[in-house]
Formats: structure tokens, C-alpha cells, sequence
């Protein structure tokens, strides 16, 4: 490896001077600019490209060194992954930021002005991708061998405005300056078919073999982006997949002038990983994220195997050798295209393919929402993938002849259990196939993983007892303190030293110290600050005024009703109310700020932040409120965005039906940073609770058994909406037209949703409880000794949630691998 540093013109990264060099030499060589005629935005590629020199040897490093240690490897399979921006993260990450800080400065540049013309790597929808960018950090920092693959999307999660108090989304074309963290593979470059047939035929032995035939071609090309970890952690790598037509263009087209016709096997074949998430309310949009579904996990399965068998000389250490992690469903067609490959490639028996594959795979499910478990029409699959098809059948067939001898006389258990839906339109069951050819399933949060085994998949935890587990979701704190949140975490580095950036169970040494005013009062002053800074933030892109001193309450996430951003704004609505019927009562003023993005085919969804809007613009006009109560949506919300609002948190809303969030991981960041959290007994929720106290979070709403009961009796929210006085007159006004005086209307689908159409989250069940609740935080934040005492509480017992944890746990419990020295 001496050789990789003489090579590299940075020998020492702490050296000023040297990293001064180094920044001109690429500004010139790199971005062939002159360093007295530039943009900041050069000095930006400039600085990206010295960065990613100096991660470049250490992954190097990293990757021979798991190669001469013939390390297990572990490949995380995910059609997200939601990384943001990548050069304050590396440099924390490296140890280096002040010296580079200071290079930049000594040519006039500030790092903080230059870290704004990073394009930030959207390429996912939510918690989904963050917690796949969290898994990858952890990998690295704790020098575990593991992988990401993904699809290098051209266009990522749209980019949001709001206009009219509409959203609107535009192409978020993240590539169009290029991206400098990657690196281009063109030689690793593999086939993935569709459509086609199968043929059957006997080999020379007289077995049935088959063959796909009279495909469709793509080809996969390699894009590689180095991960590093923290301090003495390894650099991983992250490769995505990029579609090329397998050939360029039809001589026959293009010689007879016929251009467009030359190039469109091209561009129909590139157009496979143009954009995250087509519109999947369309038959074109559906199959496309099927094709982008089998075209990276293709490609992944044919990598991974290339890299197996350069040492190995057939498919027996596999499950040794190889862990693959599928990342909810949507890679989940990894398993019969293993079996394809071996049983069809490789010649292998049947038996002991599947039994290689199930030894090789593990599936985390991320949701309890059967609507949401993804399915595909066997018309389709038949279409774009035969030779899988009949694999699944296969599979079906094996384990339904399995359940029905183990379990006899139960026909409907054979008919709840099958992969194949045999209702209206018969459908692939994905979840199902990830559940039979993995050897482990986890849930992502304590209640989570028990609602999985106890509801949708109670039938396949009677017929797999020891496959299910749980694995509590976390959050990288390099990212979402150490980063984020700086001063924050300056304090607590003073505090109780730096260990607890690699070792966040480190920071229970802070409970102490809730008994001393000056750390009560340095805490406070961090957060205030914070607060300014976001204050000013909002000033600049929204022109709304916020005052620092009120309560900032924040619910950011994806907009979805089982979120209930809607109870959220039925509070406010409330507390709007009563601030007009009572003037001259004291009160606490109040910062509602809530962002997030509905997908785009999601009407009810749009309607809601429509109506976030228009009450917001009704509140912040009122002059009778006096500054006491502003209600702020954030556009076009990002790991960006995240980062800006979350050190500024007072209150965390946590507000779902309970027994429908997973997990999630915004609560964990937000009690990471010292908010307490306003939530129900649901998701992670339940551990916070465990983890912080009691007395440190407020808890509301009806349990998951409380609302299984409700509903088995007849829950009728016409019944809540007619004893509740002040829910009725909330919800009158959004149906009347108040907040929406030129289409009163407007809002009558959500207000049909909650009393005509049986208000399927509890929105109303849950309204007066949320109320009280929100009258308790009220009064605690009138006391802001006690109130620092609980934040600091929230921050010195989050430790349980670093994705350190997690992951060390996927390390023991499921992949069987540790780190490497």
C-alpha cells in the first residue's frame, strides 16, 4: 500500500499546506480551471476530488484487506438508498474537517459556503433509504465487510415547491454538474434479460433442463461510491447500476437516415433506471419498476458470484462466504433468480439450490400495512420474467406440499400461506417468497416484529418458529449529531470526552449532569441557538417570521393519513380557537413546523398538505394571535432539510396509529438532540419510552390491542365527532370552507374520510387524548429547568439507538460475521 500513498499527492491530510497543494493541482488538472477565473462551485469538484483521493486509499486498504483475510461478505440489497450529501460527512468521518476548514480559508473560501453546491444524492422516498445510508456508515465504522447495491437513478426523489399551497413536483436531476464521489466501472458491465420464453429440453443424462431464450437485453453498468467509516473504521463500497442499451444503436435505421429510429432501442433501454419510483398508477409505471426491480438485483446476483468464484470452485461455501441482506420486498426477486442461476447455469439439484438460497438470504419487512406487502400480477411476471415464474410455482408447490404434510386437514391455511394469490387476479406474493427462501425475518421494532408473527404473517411464524426475530431499527450518530448538530455535540465531547461518537451507548455518562445548572444552561443556550439558526433559515427561503422562544413542535416524514399529520393539524386548529375565544389567558407561544413529500399519485395526501397550507395561511394572518402560534411547511424536505430542523426540535411528533409505523427513525434523531417526544404507543415509540422513562415523554392514544377491540365492537367516529365539542367545531370549519373560503369544498374528501368512510387511522378516537396531551407539554414548558432536565435525559439514553447496535446485531444474529482488524 506504500506504493497507493507515494502515488497520491496528499501524504498527511492534517498538513494545511499540503491540502492547500493539492486543491489548486485539482482546480487545474481535474476541473481545468484557472484558479484566478472560477466559480465556487469549481472549488467545490476541486475539493470533492482531493477528498475522495484521500478515501480512495484507504478503501483500497479496506478491500484487499478482506481479501486477504477471506472475510465473509455482506451485500445489502435496496432499491433505496438515501446517503444526501457526501463531503461534511467524509471529512467528519476522516477526522480532518478543520484542516480543510483552514485550506479553504487561506485561499478565501468558506467550507460552509462551498459544502452548499454538493447536489444531494436523493435516491430514495424515506426511512427506508436513510436507514439503508445509516446501515452502510455503520458497516464501515465498525470494519464489517458489507456492500451496498442500488440503482443509480437519473433523476431521484422529485424535488418539491409548493405553489397556491399545492405541492408540485419537478426532476430532481441531481447528476446534471456530474457526481464526484463516484467512480464509472464501464468494464463491469453484465446482461440482464426479460420477456422471452422458456424451452424445455433433456440434457445427456435425460434430465429436464430449461432454457431462457429470445430475451430482451440490457446491459448494467457499474457505478462505485466509496462509504467511510468513523475514525479507524474501514471505507465500503456502494455500487449502483446504471442501464445501457446493449447496443448502441440499428446500422440498418441509421444508414437509411432514419435517426430516431437508430437510437431507440437505446433509449428505451436506458430509460430502466432513469427515475426512482415511476408512477406506479399507470400499467407502464408498474411495469417499469418491475423491469428496475430484476434489473439491479440481476446484475447484484451475477457480481456477487463473480467475486465468489474467482476462490471457489463450486456453490457449496456460499452461505459461508456470502450473507444477502434484502431491504424490504423489492429486491426480494434475488431469491428464484439465485435458484435460476444454479439450478439452470450451474447444473445444481434443486434441493440443495434451495437450500443454498434460503442458507444465503435474510429479508427485513417493513411494514404491517397489507395493502402495503407489494404483489405483482403472474400476467405480468409470465410477460417479463417466465423462467421466474415457474421457479415460484416451483417453490410454491414444494412448500405447500411441506405445510400440508406437517399440518394437515386445514385447507384455508394452505390457501392464506400460498405465494400465489389465487383471488381477484391472480398475484405474486413477494413477502411470502421472501419469507420462504430466507433463513431469517426481521421486524425493525420491538411491537413491530410481535405484530408481524401475531397478524400478517401469523401463519408463516407457526411454520417457521425460529425464523422470525426483531432487530430494532438506528441512526448513525456521525451523521445525525456528531454532523448535524455540532454544537450539540462540541457540548458533550467537553462533557464526557469524544468516545461517544464510535460508542453512543456512552452518552448514558451524561444523565449526571441534569443536576447541574451550568450544563442545564449551556444545553439551553445550545438549543436556542439552534433554534436562531433555523429561525433565519425560514426567514431567508419562506419570508415567514418565527419567534426563537416559542415551543418548536415538528412533524417530518412522509405525508401519509397513517401518519396523521391531519390529527396534528386538528390540534392546531384547536389551539387556534382557543387562543381567538380567550385573548388575554396566558399561554405558550408555539412554532408548528411540518414537512415531508406525498407521492405523487397519493390525492389524499396532496390534499392534506393543501390543507396544512391553507390553515397556516389563515393562523400566520391573524393578527389577534399576536405571534403566538405560527404553523410553517417546510418544502421539500431532505436529509438536507433533516440535518437544518431536527438540532432545532423541542417537540417530536410521533403520532401514528399505533400497530401501523414499523419503526421509524426520525423519533431516534430527534431524542438523540434533545426533543422530548409527543407520541403513541407504536413503532420504536414503545422502546424510546423504555429507554428515556416514563416521566421523559409524553404518551397518548389508543394501544394496537386498545384499537383491535375498538374496531372488533364497531368503532363509529360519527360518535366522537358529536361528543367532542371541539373537535366538531375543528372539523366543521374544515368542511365549511373557513381555511378554504374560494372552494369550500375543497377539504370535503378528508372530512368524508374520517366520518363517512370510517376513519381507518382513529384519527377522531385518538383527538381528545392528543389534546390533553398537548395541554401537558404546555405546562411542562412553562418550567424550563425541568423541561432541560427531560431533553437532556432523551439525549443521555438514546444510546440503544445507534445503528452500531443494529448492525452488530445483524452481525450475530443473522449474517454470522465479525469485524475485520
Amino acid at each position: 500500500m506504500t506504493a497507493f500513498r507515494d502515488a497520491y499527492g496528499v501524504t498527511n491530510p492534517k498538513d494545511v499546506q499540503e491540502l492547500e497543494r493539492a486543491l489548486v493541482n485539482r482546480l487545474i488538472y481535474s476541473i481545468g480551471k484557472d484558479p484566478v477565473d472560477t466559480q465556487p462551485r469549481d472549488w467545490f469538484y476541486a475539493l470533492a476530488h482531493v477528498v475522495r483521493d484521500l478515501l480512495t486509499v484507504k478503501w483500497m486498504e479496506s478491500m484487499r484487506n478482506y481479501y486477504l483475510q477471506d472475510a465473509k461478505r455482506v451485500y445489502y440489497l435496496s432499491m433505496e438508498f438515501l446517503i444526501g450529501r457526501t463531503l461534511d460527512h467524509a471529512l467528519l468521518n476522516m477526522g480532518c474537517y478543520d484542516e480543510f476548514k483552514q485550506a479553504l480559508e487561506d485561499v478565501g473560501l468558506r467550507l460552509e459556503e462551498i459544502a452548499e453546491y454538493e447536489e444531494e444524492a436523493a435516491l430514495g422516498n424515506g426511512g427506508l433509504g436513510r436507514l439503508a445510508a445509516c446501515f452502510l456508515d455503520s458497516l464501515a465504522t465498525l470494519r464489517l465487510p458489507g456492500f451496498g447495491y442500488g440503482i443509480r437513478y437519473d433523476y431521484g426523489m422529485f424535488s418539491q415547491s409548493i405553489q397556491g399551497g399545492w405541492q408540485i413536483e419537478h426532476p430532481d436531476n441531481w447528476l446534471r454538474y456530474g457526481n464526484p464521489w463516484e467512480f464509472a466501472r464501464p468494464d463491469v458491465l453484465y446482461r440482464v434479460q426479460f420477456c422471452g420464453r422458456v424451452v424445455e429440453r433433456r440434457d445427456g443424462d435425460g434430465r429436464v433442463r430449461y432454457d431462457w431464450v429470445d430475451t430482451e437485453d440490457v446491459m448494467a453498468m457499474a457505478y462505485d461510491i466509496p462509504i467511510p467509516g468513523f475514525g479507524d473504521g474501514s471505507v465500503n463500497n456502494l455500487r449502483l447500476w446504471a442501464a445501457k442499451a446493449s447496443r448502441d444503436f440499428d446500422l440498418r435505421y441509421f444508414n437509411e437516415g432514419n435517426y430516431i429510429k437508430a437510437v431507440e432501442q437505446k433509449t428505451q433501454s436506458e430509460n430502466l433506471s432513469k427515475v426512482l419510483y415511476p408512477d406506479d398508477t399507470t400499467q407502464m409505471g408498474r411495469e417499469l419498476r418491475l423491469r428496475q426491480e430484476y434489473f439491479f438485483v440481476r446484475a447484484s446476483l451475477q457480481d456477487i458470484l463473480y467475486h465468489f468464484s474467482a476462490d471457489h470452485e463450486d456453490f457449496d461455501a456460499l452461505p459461508e462466504e456470502v450473507a444477502i441482506q434484502l431491504n424490504d420486498t423489492h429486491p426480494c426477486i434475488a431469491i428464484p433468480e439465485l435458484l435460476r442461476i444454479l439450478v439452470d447455469e450451474h447444473d445444481l439439484p434443486w434441493e440443495k439450490a434451495f437450500d443454498l438460497t434460503v442458507r444465503t438470504f435474510a429479508y427485513t419487512n417493513h411494514t404491517l400495512l397489507p395493502e402495503a406487502l407489494e404483489t405483482w400480477p403472474v400476467w405480468l411476471f409470465e410477460r417479463l420474467l417466465p423462467r421466474h415464474l415457474q421457479i415460484i410455482y416451483e417453490i410454491n408447490r414444494r412448500f405447500l406440499d411441506d405445510v400440508a404434510r406437517r399440518l394437515p386437514g386445514d385447507p384455508e391455511l394452505i390457501r392464506r400461506v400460498s405465494l400465489i394469490d389465487e383471488g381477484d387476479g391472480k398475484r405474486v406474493r413477494m413477502a411470502h417468497l421472501a419469507i420462504v427462501g430466507s433463513h431469517k425475518v426481521n421486524g425493525v421494532a420491538k411491537l413491530h416484529s410481535e405484530l408481524m408473527k401475531s397478524t400478517i404473517f401469523r401463519d408463516f411464524a407457526r411454520i417457521f418458529p425460529d425464523r422470525f426475530i426483531n432487530i430494532t431499527n438506528g441512526i448513525t450518530p456521525r451523521r445525525w449529531l456528531y454532523q448535524a448538530n455540532r454544537p450539540l455535540a462540541a457540548l458533550i465531547t467537553e462533557a464526557i470526552g469524544p468516545g461517544w461518537v464510535a460508542d453512543l451507548e456512552r452518552l448514558s455518562e451524561l444523565a449526571p449532569l441534569t443536576e447541574d445548572g451550568e450544563f442545564r444552561r449551556r444545553f439551553r443556550a445550545v438549543k436556542r441557538a439552534n433554534k436562531e439558526r433555523l429561525a433565519n433559515l425560514l426567514r431567508a427561503r419562506l419570508n415567514i417570521d418565527v419567534d426563537p422562544d416559542s415551543l418548536f413542535d415538528v412533524q417530518i416524514k412522509r405525508i401519509h393519513e397513517y401518519k396523521r399529520q391531519l390529527l396534528n393539524i386538528l390540534q392546531v386548529i384547536t389551539r387556534y380557537n382557543r387562543l381567538r375565544d380567550h385573548p388575554s389567558a396566558p399561554c405558550v407561544p408555539r412554532t408548528v413546523i411540518l414537512g415531508g413529500k406525498a407521492a405523487p399519485g397519493y390525492r389524499m395526501a396532496k390534499l392534506i398538505i393543501k390543507l396544512i397550507n391553507d390553515v397556516a395561511a389563515v393562523v400566520n394572518g391573524d393578527p389577534q394571535l399576536a405571534g403566538r402560534l405560527k404553523v410553517v411547511f417546510v418544502p421539500d424536505y431532505n436529509v438536507s432539510r433533516a440535518m437544518e430542523l431536527i438540532p432545532a426540535v423541542e417537540l417530536s411528533e410521533q403520532i401514528s396509529t399505533a400497530g401501523t409505523e414499523a419503526s421509524g427513525t426520525s423519533n431516534m434523531k430527534m431524542t438523540l438532540n434533545g426533543a422530548l417526544t409527543i407520541g403513541t404507543l407504536d413503532g420504536a415509540n414503545i422502546e424510546i419510552r423504555e429507554q428515556v422513562g416514563e416521566d421523559n415523554i409524553f404518551i397518548f392514544g389508543l394501544t394496537a390491542d386498545q384499537l383491535d377491540d375498538l374496531r372488533r365492537r364497531g368503532y363509529r367516529p360519527w360518535d366522537y365527532y358529536h361528543g367532542n365539542t371541539e373537535l366538531k367545531r375543528a372539523l366543521d370549519m374544515i368542511a365549511s370552507g373557513y381555511f378554504s373560503p374560494d372552494q369550500p369544498d375543497r377539504f370535503k374528501p378528508l372530512v368524508d374520510s374520517l366520518l363517512a368512510g370510517g376513519d381507518r387511522y382513529a384519527v377522531l378516537a385518538d383527538y381528545a387524548a392528543y389534546v390533553e396531551c398537548q395541554d401537558a407539554v404546555d405546562r411542562l414548558y412553562g418550567d424550563p429547568d425541568a423541561w432541560t432536565r427531560k431533553a437532556i435525559l432523551n439525549v443521555a439514553r438514546a444510546g440503544r439507538f445507534s445503528s452500531d447496535r443494529s448492525i452488530r446485531e445483524y452481525a450475530e444474529l443473522v449474517w454470522n460475521i465479525g469485524p475485520r482488524p
